[in-house]
This record gives structure tokens, C-alpha cells and sequence, in this order.
């Protein structure tokens, strides 16, 4: 059964593991399956585009990023992403895969939260190059679709590895406490999204003061803990409109765990300055 946090069943190169690896002359979907999938859309998966030559434009969210030589995007599930019109520089390699392979893999990453807010890492030249073996290993594994999985999975978890080490290659505060504080923090915020956690619920589940969860939180985040539960609860409701759940406000503000529409289209404003409405008029 195919679910929405996965990836198509039609994208995967093994046939025991959802994932694909494209570059400019291998993995490429048919023209009828890329149109399918659409220009605009909310993923399903984790997206990473590793730009080895060239530039490329992409939009995250409705965020413009421009990865140049030796950089990196990634995309998280749930994000809405709007492919480029251009082609992926010169040289490229974009990888595709879901939560059935991360949860084969034998460690976490904590830069796939995005902490820092920073999706797109520029590489050294020697991490730059160990990267780009790792993709071209998992491009070689990946063109037989009967690889044992432990081989894919074995590079997968070298290559993530070595991306976690630069999304915190420069940020002195990763080996502190605080770090993992504001990771629980993230991590809580998205189990219980809609449930509408108080700070002070928070504060507790972390056994942290009120006042420490905000210094943690302000300083990673540059907003309080009420401003960033706010903001990312306006963000699922733009990422909803985005992907075409558009359901009336009143209902969106329900499935948001809002009680009141007129409140929940007040913080939309306020957030986005837009209405609701004016942001379906911006998507038509």
C-alpha cells in the first residue's frame, strides 16, 4: 500500500528499497511519470541535489536557493517543492529516498531536522570529492535493481554521515547540550503539531525552565518558542494549500487543531500577510 510518506512506488531503482539515485545520463524518469508527478509538489521523501558542476535554482517552501559548485540542497518530507525550469547545472547528482531506509540505518542524523535552518551546505574540496564517490558507488549499485540492500544502505549511511558533518562543520555550539535541547524541541513541535503543545508541557517533557527553553530556542531559531510552534502551524497550513489539500478555511483551521477559524485566518494574516483567501488567489 502506497502512503504519503513514501516513495512512489514507481521511483524506486531496488527492488527491496525505496530509493533513486538521477544524474545527467542515468535515472531519469519517463516523460509520462514526470508529468504525473507535477512541477509543484509536497514530497514524500527526502530530496538531495548535489550540484558537481554549474548552478541550479530551486524553491523549498516557497524559498529561492541557488546551489552552486560543490553544493548541496536537501528537502524534507512534507516540503513543497517547485522543480526549476532549467536544468540542474552540468553536472548533478539528485537522490531520492523515504523513512523505510532511514529506519535501516544504524544511526540518526540530526542535520535532517534542518537546526541550523540552513538546506542548502557548501563542501570543501576534499569532502566534495569523498561525496561525489559515495554518489557515484550508489549510482553503480543502483543500476542493478537486485543489489543487496545492506550494500545501499552501507554507502547511504557513509554518505549521510558525511553531510551531517558539514551541516555542523561551522557551528561551534553542535557538541553542547543545547543542540539536543533544541532538537528535542523540533522533534516534539512535530509529533504534536496540531495538539497545540503549551510551552510549559514542552519545557517539561525536555526538564528544562521556561525561561532556559526560550533562551535555547531564540538562539538557534531567532524566534521564542510560542513565535516558532506559530510560524511552523502557518507553514503546514501554506504547505496544505500549496499541494491542493484546499479544503474551506474553516476546515483547514480544524485539521490545524484550531477552534476558531476567525482566529487561526487572523494569525495567517499576520504571519503571511495575506489572507487565506488572497493566498488561494496567488496559487490560481
Amino acid at each position: 500500500m502506497h502512503h504519503i510518506h513514501s516513495l512512489p512506488d514507481v521511483f524506486s531503482q531496488n527492488n527491496q528499497l525505496p530509493i533513486r539515485i538521477v544524474s545527467p545520463d542515468f535515472g531519469h524518469l519517463s516523460a509520462e511519470a514526470a508529468e504525473g508527478y507535477g512541477p509543484t509538489h509536497r514530497l514524500p521523501f527526502y530530496f538531495f541535489l548535489f550540484v558537481l558542476d554549474g548552478t541550479s535554482r530551486h524553491r523549498v517552501d516557497g524559498e529561492t536557493f541557488d546551489v552552486g559548485k560543490q553544493e548541496l540542497l536537501f528537502a524534507l518530507p512534507h516540503q513543497i517543492q517547485q522543480l526549476p525550469h532549467t536544468a540542474h547545472g552540468n553536472d548533478y547528482y539528485k537522490l531520492g529516498f523515504d523513512e523505510e531506509c532511514l529506519s535501516r540505518l544504524p544511526r540518526q542524523y540530526p542535520f535532517l531536522l534542518n537546526p541550523l535552518n540552513q538546506p542548502r551546505i557548501r563542501f570543501s574540496p576534499p569532502a566534495a570529492s569523498r561525496l561525489q564517490t559515495i554518489f557515484s558507488l550508489l549510482r553503480g549499485l543502483l543500476t542493478v535493481s537486485n543489489t543487496d540492500p545492506d550494500l545501499i544502505l552501507a554507502h547511504l549511511n557513509s554518505l549521510l554521515t558525511e553531510i551531517n558533518s558539514a551541516y555542523f562543520a561551522g557551528d561551534k555550539r553542535s557538541a553542547d547540550d543545547q543542540l539536543s535541547k533544541y532538537i528535542g524541541f523540533q522533534v516534539f513541535v512535530e509529533n504534536n503539531l496540531t495538539d497545540h503543545p503549551t510551552i510549559q508541557d514542552i519545557a517539561q517533557e525536555l526538564a528544562l525552565s521556561t525561561d532556559r527553553l526560550y533562551q535555547i530556542v531564540k538562539q538557534y531559531s531567532g524566534r521564542s518558542p510560542k513565535e516558532f510552534i506559530t510560524n511552523r502551524l502557518i507553514l503546514e497550513a501554506r504547505r496544505r494549500l500549496y499541494s491542493g489539500e484546499r479544503s474551506s478555511v474553516k476546515e483547514l483551521a480544524f485539521e490545524l487543531g484550531f477552534n476558531d477559524p476567525d482566529y487561526f485566518s487572523r494569525l495567517f494574516k499576520k504571519v503571511t500577510g495575506k489572507t487565506v483567501a488572497g493566498f488561494f488567489q496567488d496559487l490560481s
